[in-house]
C-alpha cells in the first residue's frame, strides 16, 4: 500500500535539527544517530541493523556515537541514548570468539 510506510526524520548535519522527512521503502525502523559534539544523522534504517557491530560498520569515520532505533512514524527527533564504542564492540567480538573456539 502505497503512503502506509514509515515516516523518519532524515539528516546529517551538526545542528542537530533536523526537517526532512523520508518514506522508509524496506526498512522497518528509524534511527538517530550523534557523535559528541559532532554530527547528528537521522535516517531510517532495518531494525536488524539496530547493533552496535552493525552501526560501526556502516558508519566507519564515527568514533564513539550515541544511537537509538525506534518504530513508529518521526520517532527518530529526539535524543540519542545508547552509547557505542566501536573498538570495543570489535574487542568484545573477538573475545567472544576466542572464548568459544577455546
Amino acid at each position: 500500500m502505497k503512503g502506509s510506510g514509515l515516516r523518519c526524520y532524515k539528516c546529517s548535519d551538526y545542528t542537530g535539527q533536523c526537517q526532512n522527512v523520508q518514506e522508509c521503502t524496506n526498512e522497518d525502523a528509524c534511527i538517530s544517530l550523534s557523535e559528541p559534539g559532532g554530527k547528528t544523522i537521522r535516517q531510517c534504517i532495518r531494525y536488524t541493523e539496530c547493533e552496535m557491530s552493525r552501526l560501526s560498520n556502516m558508519f566507519p569515520s564515527l568514533g564513539r556515537f550515541t544511537y537509538r532505533c525506534c518504530s513508529s512514524n518521526l520517532c527518530n527527533a529526539g535524543n540519542t541514548v545508547t552509547m557505542a564504542t566501536p573498538i570495543l564492540a570489535l574487542a568484545a567480538s573477538l573475545l567472544s570468539v576466542w572464548w568459544c573456539w577455546s
